[in-house]
Parts: C-alpha cells; sequence; structure tokens
C-alpha cells in the first residue's frame, strides 16, 4: 500500500534539552532536520503536501503556520496544522527525526491500513506519537472533541496499530546535543558528507 498522503511537522518547540537552539534548522550531511523530514514525505509521496507548525523559513518548500500563542504545545500545534490537510491520510511528525525514511512511512501505511492510524514505537515499547500516520477524517473528529493538551490523551484512544522501529538507532529523533552528534556521526559517514 502507498497512502496518499499529506504531512504536519511540528517544528516550534523550545528545544530546551538541546539549550533552546532552532533545532530544525539543524544540519546533518548538508541538509537541515526539516529538510529532511519534508524530503522524506515527499520521496514517500512526490504528491504529499507538507505543513510545518512553526517559524516561516526559506527551505523547506511547505506551508508555514503558527499555533496561538506560538510553543503552545503538540495539540494547539496540531490544531493549527490539520486545516490544511487534503489528503485521505495524515502523517504527523516531528521536525527532529533525521533517520526517518520512507520505508518507515511504508510500514506506517501498511500497519494503518485496518485501522484509524499507525505509530512507530520505540525499542522500550513506548509509542512515538510525533511519528504517526492517521486517517484523516478520523483524526479530525478526534481533534475536535478533544479538550485536552496531551497527544498521548488525544491519540490513544484511536488504537493505531504499533509499527516497532527496526533498524534505527535507540534514539530515533534528536533531542541532546549527544544524539545530534550521533546522528551525525552516523549519516554523514554514511553520507560521504
Amino acid at each position: 500500500m502507498s497512502a496518499h498522503l499529506d504531512a504536519v511537522v511540528l517544528a516550534g518547540g523550545a528545544a530546551t534539552r538541546m539549550g533552546g537552539v532552532d533545532k530544525p534548522g539543524l544540519t546533518i550531511a548538508g541538509h537541515t532536520l526539516l529538510e529532511h523530514v519534508a524530503d522524506t514525505v515527499r520521496a514517500y509521496d512526490p504528491r504529499a503536501g507538507v505543513t510545518v507548525v512553526g517559524p516561516d523559513r526559506e527551505r523547506p518548500r511547505a506551508t508555514y503556520v503558527r499555533e496561538d500563542p506560538p510553543g503552545a504545545g503538540p495539540v494547539p500545534a496540531l490544531r493549527a496544522g490539520l486545516p490544511t490537510v487534503r489528503a485521505p491520510w495524515c502523517a504527523l511528525l516531528a521536525a527532529d527525526l533525521p533517520y526517518l525514511s520512507p520505508d518507515h512511512l511504508t510500514a506506517l501505511a501498511r500497519a494503518a491500513e485496518t485501522g484509524d492510524g499507525a505509530v512507530l514505537v520505540d525499542a522500550s515499547g513506548r509509542e512515538q506519537w510525533l511519528t504517526g500516520l492517521w486517517r484523516t477524517e478520523t483524526l479530525r473528529g478526534a481533534l475536535d472533541a478533544y479538550t485536552g493538551r496531551s497527544l498521548y490523551g488525544l491519540l490513544t484512544p484511536l488504537a493505531p496499530v504499533p509499527v516497532p522501529l527496526t533498524g534505527g538507532p535507540v534514539s530515533f529523533d534528536v533531542d541532546t546535543p549527544e544524539a545530534l552528534e550521533r546522528a551525525r556521526a552516523d549519516l554523514e559517514d554514511d553520507s560521504g558528507a
């Protein structure tokens, strides 16, 4: 299955564990973390629309929106980004996923075929709520009815199919300077950058 999707990429967090730097703008192998996520979505589905919830940037090409107030958290960010989604499926992604590949999106799409969504699960068994694929209309309905602030509270009732993360590092995202250096070592060596 190759689900037609649009993506909402959350890129407006404070990056406190990274010292407050512009985390989506950090580079690995010559591309920003945000560019990598957008490029991966388009490699999976060239028709995909990409909406970035965060500050405007020159790259990548995307629709940029902001939650109100900026930095309010992932649920308000999703509320800001979801209205731009037109495809039947919505990938909800963080902007700090340097290891994300089209194969991950394919695995999520296959898993989601029989339900309303799928989410990657890390080696410790934790759902990675910002690496998931959802039926757009189901996600809209859940968001319309939800008054809380937690992605866990919003998405758990949708009973997503868990997709074990295979072939990736223990830290799939980049939340710390150490994770950034590890990703640079892994990916820049692989790319020859």
